[in-house]
């Protein structure tokens, strides 16, 4: 007399099944706003959609625009090269005074400090624009 339970297989039973369904219909203009209101959600299945609706659980949508973080990547990427413009530009000072005579020194330094201004002009260039975009997304 042996009470040892036989596994049936399958899968485990649901701790709180949903057994219970409800139909209703829409017209062409709800289910448009539906389906917008689905996409914007970001959420797989729209049985579970309705149900947070339902039941008035915040939904989150979120919104991008590709070609601001574009601009972001860009402006990233451009601010690195500035970085390294930086770094590239004291040991190219220091090169000069160590290996050329003080007037050759000096005519290469006029050369790099036009080419510095030049790269200046840009970067107000770039953060006036950066400005604008802010004041663009702010709207």
């Amino acid at each position: 007399m042996n009470t040892v339970k036989k596994h049936k297989g399958g899968r485990k039973p649901k701790k709180h099944p949903s057994i219970y369904r409800y139909a209703f219909r829409l017209n062409e203009q709800e289910n448009l706003k539906f389906l917008k209101m689905f996409r914007a959600s970001g959420m797989n299945t729209k049985a579970r959609f309705i149900v947070l609706v339902l039941f008035e659980k915040e939904i989150k949508t979120v919104k991008l625009d590709w070609g601001t973080m574009e601009f972001h990547t860009l402006l990233t990427h451009l601010f690195n090269q500035f970085r390294s413009v930086a770094l590239n530009y004291n040991q190219v000072v220091k090169i000069l005074h160590q290996n050329f005579t003080p007037a050759k020194a000096e005519f290469f330094l006029k050369k790099l400090e036009k080419q510095t201004i030049e790269l200046k002009t840009i970067s107000e260039n770039i953060l006036r624009l950066t400005e604008e975009l802010k004041k663009h997304i702010r709207k």
